[in-house]
C-alpha cells in the first residue's frame, strides 16, 4: 500500500533519498542571477520546493524562475548550476509541481536571445558582459541535455500531468540540440596573470543523465 503524501514527506524530511545534499557545494554566494542581484538566496527557494507543500513549491518555482530565467528568456551566471539540481527533483517522486519545473527547464532550454543578437550584428567584438551572456546561454542548455535521461523517465510515468509536460520538454530539446563548442568567461577575466581556478569550478557541467 502506497504511503499518504505526509508519510512521504516525513521519510524526506529525516533525510531518506533526500535530495539536494550538493547544494552547499555551491559557491552560491559568489554568483549573480539572471537580474543582476546576489544568488545566495536560489537554496532556500530549491528546498522549498523540495520540502514544501504544493502551494510553497509552486510559488518557490515562480520565484526561481525569475531568478533563473528572468522574463522566461533571460539566463544569468547562476543558472547553469541550478539546473542539476532542478532535475534532481524533476525525477524525485517526492517533489511537487513537476509540470512547472518541466517548463522552467524548458524555457532555459530555449533561451537564445544573445545568440540570435551575435548572428545579426555587423559588430564582433562584443564586450565581456555580452561573452558571458553568450556562454551562460550555451552552458545552460547543455546542463539541460545533460538531464536527459531524467526527464524520459518523466516522460513514461503513468501520470499524464508528469508525462505530458516531459515529453513536450523532450521535443524542446529536439528542436534546439546544444551547442557543439561554447566557452564560458571566467569571472575576473581570463587573462594573463588571472586566477581562474576557482570560477572555473562553478561551471562543471553535471554528469546526471548524460548519455554518451
Amino acid at each position: 500500500m502506497a504511503q499518504p503524501q505526509s508519510a512521504r514527506r516525513s521519510d524526506v524530511q529525516q533525510g531518506v533519498g533526500s535530495p539536494l545534499r550538493s547544494v552547499s557545494g555551491v559557491g552560491w554566494g559568489e554568483l549573480r542571477d539572471a537580474t543582476g542581484a546576489a544568488a545566495d538566496g536560489i537554496p532556500a527557494l530549491l528546498s522549498r520546493i523540495a520540502y514544501g507543500d504544493e502551494t510553497t513549491a509552486r510559488i518557490a518555482i515562480d520565484d526561481l524562475g525569475d531568478a533563473i530565467c528572468a522574463l522566461g528568456f533571460v539566463v544569468g551566471e547562476a543558472t547553469v548550476p541550478t539546473v542539476p539540481f532542478l532535475l534532481e527533483l524533476v525525477g524525485s517522486p517526492h517533489t511537487a509541481c513537476k509540470a512547472e519545473l518541466l517548463d522552467l527547464l524548458g524555457s532555459i532550454c530555449r533561451t537564445d536571445q544573445w545568440h540570435a543578437a551575435a548572428a545579426t550584428t555587423q559588430d564582433r567584438r562584443y564586450d565581456a558582459s555580452y561573452q558571458r551572456q553568450l556562454g551562460w546561454e550555451a552552458a545552460s542548455r547543455a546542463a539541460v541535455h545533460a538531464g536527459r535521461s531524467a526527464i524520459e523517465d518523466v516522460a513514461s510515468s503513468v501520470r499524464p500531468e508528469e508525462a505530458t509536460p516531459a515529453r513536450k520538454l523532450l521535443q524542446v530539446m529536439d528542436d534546439t540540440p546544444p551547442s557543439r563548442s561554447y566557452e564560458l568567461p571566467l569571472r575576473g577575466g581570463a587573462g594573463k596573470g588571472a586566477d581562474n581556478s576557482k570560477t572555473h569550478a562553478l561551471w562543471d557541467l553535471p554528469s546526471q543523465g548524460a548519455r554518451t
